[in-house]
C-alpha cells in the first residue's frame, strides 16, 4: 500500500544552486529533446541551467522549492518564482519562471504540490505569470488545470534560436 508520495519538498537557498541546474537541465532535455535543436538545448542549458544562474536568480530575490525523492534526497523538480521579464507583466505581478519536474514523477501530484508552493508565495501578488512553449501541450493542460489562461505569446530564445511561447495568467486573491 503506498502511504503517500515517494517526495518531499523544501524551499531551496543558494547553496541548492547544483541541485536547481542539475534538474532545470536534466528536465529541460529530457522535454525538448527530439523537439527543439539539440544544439540550442545544449547552448542554453550551460547559460541558463548553471550553477550561477540560479544563484543570481536567488540573489535578486527569486524564491526555489526543491522536490528531493525519498529515501535519499535526490533532487526530481523544483519551482521558482521571480520578478516578471514578460511584457505582457503589469505592476503587481510576479513569475513563475521554472516549474520542473522528472518524467518519472509526473502524476504523482509533485507538479500539484510544487505549484502550490509557488502560488502561496506569490500571494501578495495580483497575478501569476508564465511562458510555455506552445507546443507543450501536456504542460499547457496542467497549467490550464491549475487556473491559468492565456494572455499573450513572446518569442523565447533557446540557444540562439527562436521558438514561440505562450504567455499565461492566473489571477491571484489580495
Amino acid at each position: 500500500m503506498d502511504d503517500g508520495p515517494s517526495w518531499t519538498i523544501r524551499e531551496a537557498g543558494a547553496d541548492d544552486a547544483a541541485a536547481l541546474a542539475l534538474i532545470g537541465a536534466a528536465t529541460f532535455l529530457e522535454t525538448f529533446a527530439g523537439i527543439l535543436d539539440g544544439d540550442a538545448i545544449v547552448s542554453h542549458c550551460a547559460a541558463k541551467h548553471c550553477d550561477a544562474a540560479y544563484r543570481a536568480l536567488l540573489a535578486d530575490g527569486a524564491r526555489a522549492w526543491l522536490a528531493e525523492a525519498q529515501p535519499g534526497g535526490a533532487p526530481i523538480g523544483f519551482a521558482l518564482v521571480g520578478t516578471p521579464d514578460l511584457a505582457a507583466a503589469e505592476e503587481g505581478d510576479i513569475e513563475l519562471k521554472r516549474i520542473y519536474s522528472l518524467s518519472r514523477f509526473h502524476g504523482s501530484g509533485l507538479g500539484a504540490a510544487l505549484m502550490r508552493e509557488a502560488v502561496a508565495a506569490a500571494r501578495d501578488h495580483r497575478r501569476l505569470l508564465l511562458g510555455v512553449y506552445a507546443r507543450n501541450e501536456r504542460a499547457l493542460a496542467f497549467y490550464r488545470k491549475q487556473g491559468f489562461a492565456d494572455i499573450g505569446t513572446r518569442r523565447f530564445d533557446v540557444g540562439g534560436k527562436l521558438y514561440d511561447d505562450l504567455v499565461l495568467a492566473r489571477p491571484l486573491a489580495l
